[in-house]
C-alpha cells in the first residue's frame, strides 16, 4: 500500500520534471509561440502527445470502470472514432491550413460573419470547459480519496492545487510546451497500463487471448450489441455516434486542432492524424482488457468497489487495486504517475486552447500592440484557470453517472451548433442571414434538450444514445437553410 506522503512526493517530483520541460521550451517565447508553437512541431511528437490528450484521466480510470456495467461495448464507439478521424484529416484539416487559421472559429467569421463566429466560439468554450472539468474532476476525486482525505484537506483545496500546478508550467510557453509535455505524459500513461496488465495477468494466471476467448468471461468482454436496435448502445447508433463525436470533439475543437495546426504542413498534420487514430484504437482496447482484469481481480480477492458519497463508484476501482490491492509497489507508483500524466495532458491543453479561443475569438487580440497582447493573454490564462476551478468543484455536487458516459452525453448537446455551422459552410454554396443564427441555434438546442429527455416509453421503448449529437447538428443545418440568403457565394 502506498502512503499518502509518498504519493505526494511522486507528484511533486513529476511536476518538477514538467517545470524543467516548460523552462526549456518557453525561452524566448512570444504570443505566436504560445498560440501556434511558431508552426514548427514535428508531426510524430504531436501524434504521440495527442494520444494522451485524447485519452485523458477519463479513459485511464473511467473506461476500465465501465467494463463492469457494459463489457466492451464502448469499443463500438471507438471504431466510429476511427472513421471520424479520416474525415477530420481529409475534410477539415485542408480547410484550416488553406486559411492559415490560429483559432479554427475564424473560419466562421470569414465565411458567414460576426454572429456565426461568436456562436462557434461560444459552443467550443462551453464544451471545452465542461469537458476539461469532467476530466479534472475524475482525477481530483482519486487524489482526494487516496491522498488528501488522510490529511483532512477539503476537496476544494485539492482542485485548486491541481489547477495551480497546471497554470504554472503552461503560462509562458503555451502550446509549444504542451506538445513536449504531452509526449512525456502519454509515455507514462501507456507504461502504467502495460505494467498493470502484466502484473494482473501474472497474478490471475491469464493472458489477453484467454480473457477474450473464454466463455466464462463473456459478461465482461461482450462487445457487439446488434439484436435490439432500441437499445441505447446498439452497434449502429454507437458507431455513427462515435464518428460524429470525433468530428466534433477533435475536428471542430480548438483544443485538439491547435496541436495539429502547429505542424509544419498540411501533409504532416494529416499523417499525424492517421497514425494517432490507429494508436488510439489499440490503446483504448488495452484499457478495456485492463478493465476486465480489474473486475476479475477484485472478485477473486473480494475487493469492494469504493464508495463516493455513500454510493459505489466504479471509476475508483482501478486506483483502489493499483494502490491498495496488493500488487507490486511499482504498479502503484506508475499508476499515480500515469494518472497525473493523464490529467495534466488533457487539462493543460484545454487551458491553453480556452485562452487562445477567448483571446482571438472574443477579445480580438490582433487589434492591440504586442506588449498589450501579452498582458491580455496572461490575464485570460489566469481567468480560464479560475473558471475550471469553479466548474470542477460544482461537479462534485451534481454528477451522478460514470464520467465518460457523462462526458459524451454532454458533448451531444454542446457540439451540435458547431457541427451544423461547419457542415453548412463546407458542403453548401449558400450564405446565411448572420444576425439570425442565434435564433436557429437556440431553437435547435431547445429541441435537442426536449428530445434527449424523452423517456423510452414515450418512444415505444427506443433508448436515445450518442446519435443525439448528429441529430443536433442536423437540426442546426436545417435551421440554417431557412435563413439562407438567395445570393450564393462564388
Amino acid at each position: 500500500m502506498l502512503q499518502p506522503a509518498f504519493i505526494l512526493i511522486l507528484i511533486l517530483g513529476y511536476f518538477s520534471l514538467l517545470m524543467g520541460i516548460a523552462y526549456l521550451t518557453s525561452r524566448k517565447a512570444d504570443n505566436q509561440t504560445f498560440f501556434t508553437a511558431n508552426r514548427s512541431s514535428p508531426w510524430y511528437l504531436v501524434a504521440f502527445g495527442m494520444v494522451g490528450a485524447s485519452l485523458s484521466g477519463v479513459t485511464f480510470i473511467s473506461v476500465p470502470g465501465w467494463v463492469g456495467d457494459s463489457g466492451f461495448s464502448y469499443f463500438q464507439v471507438v471504431l466510429g472514432y476511427w472513421a471520424g478521424y479520416f474525415i477530420v484529416a481529409f475534410v477539415l484539416l485542408p480547410v484550416y491550413y488553406s486559411q492559415n487559421l490560429t483559432s479554427i472559429y475564424e473560419y466562421l467569421n470569414d465565411h458567414f460573419g460576426y454572429n456565426s463566429h461568436k456562436v462557434g466560439a461560444l459552443s467550443f468554450f462551453i464544451s471545452r470547459v465542461l469537458g476539461a472539468s469532467f476530466r479534472l474532476f475524475l482525477v481530483a476525486i482519486v487524489l482526494q480519496q487516496f491522498i488528501f482525505d488522510a490529511w483532512g484537506v477539503p476537496f476544494e483545496i485539492t482542485v485548486i492545487l491541481s489547477i495551480v500546478l497546471i497554470w504554472i508550467y503552461t503560462q509562458k510557453g503555451g502550446i509549444k510546451t504542451i506538445v513536449w509535455t504531452d509526449t512525456l505524459q502519454t509515455l507514462l500513461m501507456l507504461t502504467a497500463v502495460g505494467l498493470t496488465l502484466y502484473h494482473l495477468g501474472n497474478t490471475l494466471n491469464l493472458n489477453v487471448n484467454e480473457i477474450l476467448t473464454n466463455a466464462q468471461y463473456t459478461h465482461l468482454t461482450s462487445t457487439w450489441v446488434t439484436e435490439d436496435f432500441f437499445a441505447r448502445n446498439h452497434f449502429l447508433k454507437s458507431f455513427i455516434g462515435g464518428i460524429f463525436i470525433t468530428i466534433c470533439m477533435t475536428g471542430l475543437d480548438q483544443d485538439m486542432m491547435q496541436k495539429n495546426l502547429t505542424c509544419r504542413s498540411l501533409k504532416a498534420a494529416q499523417t499525424n492524424m492517421i497514425v494517432f487514430s490507429l494508436v488510439l484504437i489499440v490503446v483504448t482496447f488495452l484499457f478495456l482488457v485492463l478493465g476486465a482484469m480489474i473486475f476479475l481481480y477484485a472478485e477473486q480477492n473480494q475487493i469492494m468497489i469504493p464508495l463516493m458519497e455513500g454510493s459505489p463508484k466504479t471509476d475508483l476501482l482501478f486506483p483502489e487495486i493499483a494502490i491498495n490491492g496488493g500488487l507490486a509497489i511499482g504498479v502503484g507508483v506508475v499508476f499515480i504517475l500515469g494518472l497525473i500524466a493523464a490529467a495534466y495532458s488533457s487539462a493543460d491543453s484545454a487551458l491553453t486552447s480556452l485562452t487562445t479561443s477567448f483571446c482571438i475569438d472574443f477579445l480580438k487580440l490582433d487589434q492591440y500592440t504586442e506588449q498589450k497582447q501579452k498582458s491580455i493573454r496572461k490575464k485570460t490564462h489566469l481567468g480560464m484557470s479560475l473558471v475550471l476551478v469553479v466548474v470542477v468543484i460544482l461537479f462534485k455536487y451534481v454528477l451522478d453517472r460514470n464520467v465518460i458516459d457523462g462526458l459524451l452525453t454532454v458533448a451531444s448537446y454542446t457540439y451540435g451548433p458547431l457541427l451544423g455551422l461547419f457542415a453548412f459552410g463546407i458542403f453548401t454554396p449558400f450564405q446565411i442571414q448572420d444576425r439570425r443564427v442565434w435564433s436557429v441555434v437556440i431553437l435547435s438546442m431547445l429541441l435537442i434538450v426536449w428530445i434527449g429527455n424523452l423517456s423510452p416509453d414515450a418512444l415505444g421503448g427506443y433508448q436515445i444514445g450518442y446519435e443525439l449529437l448528429p441529430l443536433n447538428g442536423l437540426l442546426t443545418f436545417l435551421g440554417l437553410l431557412f435563413i439562407r440568403q438567395k445570393k450564393t457565394t462564388t
